[in-house]
Order: C-alpha cells, then sequence, then structure tokens
C-alpha cells in the first residue's frame, strides 16, 4: 500500500494550500495526507494530531516510503505529510504554497505508519 500512497499523492503536486482544505481544490496539511489516504482506501483522522494518535509508531530507520511524518512541539503534532524516502516528505506546506516534496527541514519529527 505504501507505494500506491505515493504515487497517488504526487499526483496533486501543485496543488495549493488553503487552511481547512481536504479536497483537490485546495488542502492543507492533514487534509492532504486523509484525502490521500482515503484515495487508497484507508480511513484516517481529519486532524494532524488525530492522525499521529492513530498510527503506529516506528522509527525513522524502518520509515519507508508512504508513511506518516509528524512535525512536533513538544508532545503536539503541528504538521503532517507523507514520507517519500530520504529525509523527504510529501506536503501541503502553509499558505501561499502548494503540495510539493523538500527535505525534512527539523529534527523534531516522528514517523508513523497506518
Amino acid at each position: 500500500i505504501s507505494q500506491r500512497v505515493v504515487t497517488t499523492g504526487v499526483k496533486y503536486l501543485g496543488t495549493r494550500y488553503c487552511h481547512g482544505g481536504t479536497t483537490p481544490r485546495c488542502f492543507d496539511c492533514s487534509g492532504f495526507t486523509q484525502f490521500i489516504y482515503k484515495q487508497r482506501g484507508i480511513n484516517i483522522p481529519r486532524i494532524a494530531q488525530d492522525q499521529y494518535r492513530k498510527a503506529k509508531k516506528i522509527k525513522k530507520s524502518n520509515a519507508i516510503k508512504g508513511d506518516l511524518v509528524f512535525f512536533m512541539h513538544g508532545v503536539h503534532v503541528y504538521h503532517v505529510g507523507i514520507y517519500m524516502g530520504n529525509n523527504r516528505v510529501l506536503h501541503s506546506p502553509k499558505p501561499g504554497r502548494k503540495v510539493k516534496v523538500e527535505y525534512i527541514w527539523t529534527k523534531y519529527v516522528k514517523f508513523g505508519r497506518i
């Protein structure tokens, strides 16, 4: 399923960010991950913190393409994306930006598998 999540996710590169967005018209971070997983027949919660609660926690060394990357501030999740391997994440970043792949920019991340 992991490669299929990635294959589906990259189809939406360039989709604009919008707060609360859950469709290809525009996505926020957790709306994007929820939408992509749903396209593969997997239901996950809407909010990043709830996605984190549902995910099985895994070490970065065990993460594979299609796993979730949770960006942490203490115990709070403030952002989520789809792991692309090689320390890269596919995500809907923030207002004014579009869905893209970029290197993970912080060490304060946790990885999860659905």
